[in-house]
């Protein structure tokens, strides 16, 4: 009997239409950004928790004019005046919203999953909880939702409703999260721990790290504590309940904050061995992609190799294998982030090129001028030094003039590359192909070794020819 009454009250409320309005706005999101997901688990999983920034004043907003249905039909007298307990006549409506939000937000998961399923190389458990998540979040956000409407039945409540979510769960993180920058955008102090307890992540983590299942089972915990808060407000029928109504959230927040990690979800996040194992083609000299990028390694393994057979006709010191980086790209390390992982000189080292909107290999975009080919070219004479996910670099003129070394091509315009700083590259690359051939390869040899020992000012000097080698 119950079910049928919560199919009706689906039926002809406005939970459809709402959960409508949900899904297409969460849809519309994510469908903007597939690249940043395509063949990846927990980019996925936070693409997910990302749409939260809509779908959870949506939420809000939604339950908001569910809950003022009684005051808008003028019936609030007559169920006053019903012996059932007020909890019993709204629980079919809030399960059924429930139901429908949870519906909702699995369907706008769906065509993530066939875009990551068939190339994915790797399935990372935390994925799934950490996407689960989700559903608490939204479940509280439309019971809260429905108590506000019903405490304050006006036709303004949703709309502010909606204003509110967004500056709790997208506006004010960014304030308080900026304010662990210097002007130079240095982490100088951490986050504090109750940053986790919104849901929403915007920035999520880096592809080689996992929110830890530890982490998203509190989550779970306090949204649950706080929908059960919301279904408490909105069933409330004296003021003492309604006084005891704000325990669950309340006592939830105190016990899972001190048990949660600081410095955010940056802080939170782990780096996932597995993720970074390494899976080689070596049908000739060895190509490695890190497991969780398997699908790019067709598209990877020509271009490396080429570079590879360059630096060996040229550099008395060549590297004999390409491989990925495991080096965190995340910009919101934290604080007290561990040291870099100094890349050896057999190898080069390459970072992956973008992904496109179906989750294969995008060679023409580039981290800096030129597309992913021509970093790949310069990679020779590049170090990870100091904090993790800090790689140290010889200088735009220097990586031209050393890739147009390597492919006996003059430096052209490319990319954010001005026309002064390619007309600088084109002299010293004339320069260095004016000396004799022995000369130019101990030169640049030379400056390999000096990138590879982290003294990137020398490196830089031995290409252009502002230091004797």
């Amino acid at each position: 009997m119950t079910g049928l009454i919560m199919g009706i009250e689906v039926r002809r409320s406005a939970i459809i239409g709402i959960t409508l309005v949900l899904l297409v706005a969460g849809l519309g999101l994510t469908a903007t950004g597939t690249d940043l997901f395509a063949g990846r688990w927990t980019q996925w999983a936070f693409t997910g928790r990302a749409a939260l920034v809509l779908l959870i004043p949506g939420a809000l907003a939604g339950g908001a004019w569910l809950g003022r249905r009684d005051r808008r039909h003028r019936v609030n007298e007559l169920f006053s005046t019903a012996p059932r307990p007020r909890w019993q006549r709204l629980a079919p409506l809030a399960v059924g919203f429930a139901l429908a939000l949870t519906v909702g937000y699995l369907l706008m998961l769906l065509p993530g999953v066939a875009l990551v399923a068939p190339i994915a190389g790797y399935f990372p458990v935390g994925a799934l909880p950490t996407v689960a998540v989700g559903v608490p979040a939204l479940i509280a956000a439309g019971w809260l939702g429905m108590a506000a409407g019903r405490a304050v039945p006006r036709i303004v409540t949703a709309p502010v409703l909606a204003v509110v979510g967004f500056v709790v769960t997208g506006v004010l993180p960014q304030v308080v999260t900026s304010m662990s920058y210097n002007d130079y955008f240095e982490k100088v102090r951490p986050e504090p721990a109750s940053m986790l307890l919104n849901p929403v992540t915007i920035d999520g983590v880096d592809e080689f790290q996992v929110m830890p299942v530890g982490v998203s089972a509190l989550q779970t915990g306090w949204l649950v504590a706080v929908a059960v808060t919301g279904f408490l407000l909105l069933a409330a029928a004296s003021r003492r309940v309604l006084a005891l109504a704000v325990l669950p959230g309340l006592l939830a927040g105190a016990a899972v904050v001190p048990l949660l990690p600081t410095d955010g979800y940056s802080g939170a996040a782990q780096i996932d061995a597995t993720a970074t194992e390494l899976v080689c083609d070596t049908d000739g000299p060895p190509v490695c992609v890190r497991k969780v990028h398997a699908a790019l390694l067709p598209d990877v393994v020509a271009p490396a190799r080429q570079t590879l057979r360059l630096m060996a006709e040229k550099l008395p010191n060549p590297p004999n294998r390409a491989v990925q980086s495991a080096e965190v790209e995340n910009w919101a390390l934290p604080v007290d982030a561990p040291p870099s992982v100094r890349n050896p000189a057999d190898d080069l080292v390459f970072d992956r090129p973008f992904f496109d909107r179906t989750g294969r290999a995008d060679l023409q975009a580039g981290y800096f001028a030129g597309g992913w080919e021509h970093d790949l070219l310069s990679a020779g004479w590049r170090q990870a030094c100091g904090e993790i996910g800090t790689w140290y670099r010889i200088g735009a003129v220097a990586e031209e003039a050393a890739a147009a070394w390597l492919t006996d091509q003059p430096p052209t315009p490319r990319g954010w590359l001005d026309d002064a700083a390619v007309a600088e590259a084109n002299e010293v690359y004339q320069e260095l192909i004016a000396l004799p051939e022995a000369e130019q390869q101990r030169r640049m040899g030379a400056a390999r070794e000096a990138a590879l020992d982290c003294r990137m000012d020398d490196a830089a000097a031995l290409i252009t020819g502002e230091q004797a080698p």
